[in-house]
């Protein structure tokens, strides 16, 4: 069956047939490419481009001007991808103009078709809600946040005792009802995160949150085992791709130092009648 560009409706779709839906994350053209051709429905270039490509501790540090530049690079490979770029910290916290501003940016210079959004307070649904209003689909996320990880105890498992899980399942109605396409789920009880997708009307994309969500994320990165930091528990390394590179540019430096490469066959070619008489010159 010949693929069409996925669409907001077809994403709903999915989730009220019980179809799973398979979200990754990239950076850069060849990997939008490659995982568009894949069959993949959701293509995030995320803030995590900072620990991954950039070598930043984490994503605080990126900016408005990375995030363009690095969905640009991703649109140029994606036919039929949803594609939705990571709104970085600080670009969507000031003010509602201010994020409106950033948001249509994502649109209209990187080809986005949509935004997503850290967080569910009060302040961030309103500014969901004037994006919206403006006309630009948002995706949210809530569970563990990185932008804002120190202000939750750091890079832990968020929603275990009733109090957050209450707060969790609240926000996320709420970003429902400000009129989000979906939800990224991080670092949430699988159960919490199967309760709240089995109220939403809208899909639950889950990051270390269990089966139960209507789809998942991973970050390529890690899925191909090129990223050799830590861990999270959630991923699963479908490849090592980490190691095939390492051997693969050893096996270079060795064929260059013993003079194996370049061979004959790599060589290009010019008739010695052709050459000027370099030897005999002073």
């Amino acid at each position: 069956m010949q693929r069409k560009k996925i669409s907001l409706s077809d994403l709903l779709k999915m989730k009220s047939n019980g179809e799973k839906i398979t979200m990754l994350t990239a950076y850069d053209y060849p990997f939008g490419k490659l995982i568009d051709h894949a069959g993949v429905e959701i293509i995030l270039v995320g803030d995590s481009l900072g620990n991954v490509v950039l070598g930043y501790d984490n994503p605080v540090p990126v900016t408005m001007d990375e995030m363009l530049h690095h969905s640009k690079a991703v649109r140029k490979g994606v036919e039929f991808a949803f594609l939705v770029s990571d709104m970085p910290f600080m670009s969507f916290n000031v003010s509602c103009e201010h994020a409106i501003i950033n948001a249509g940016r994502f649109i209209k210079e990187a080809g986005a078709d949509a935004v997503k959004i850290e967080g569910g307070t009060n302040a961030v649904v309103e500014t969901i809600k004037a994006i919206i209003a403006a006309g630009i689909p948002v995706m949210g996320h809530l569970g563990l946040t990185p932008q804002t990880a120190p202000m939750l105890g750091g890079y832990k498992v968020q929603g275990k005792d009733r109090e957050s899980a209450e707060k969790i399942l609240n926000q996320a109605l709420a970003l429902e009802s400000a009129g989000c396409f979906c939800i990224v789920f991080e670092c949430v009880p699988d159960k919490l995160a199967g309760l709240i997708t089995k109220k939403l009307r809208i899909p639950t994309i889950g990051i270390g949150a269990g089966a139960e969500c209507d789809g998942q994320v991973l970050v390529i990165h890690d899925l191909l085992g090129i990223n050799n930091k830590f861990m999270p528990k959630f991923v699963r390394q479908y490849a090592n791709l980490g190691e095939v590179i390492t051997q693969s540019v050893q096996d270079y430096i060795c064929e260059v130092k013993q003079k194996k490469f370049p061979a004959e066959e790599h060589c290009f070619k010019i008739n010695a009648d052709n050459l000027p008489n370099l030897y005999t010159q002073t």
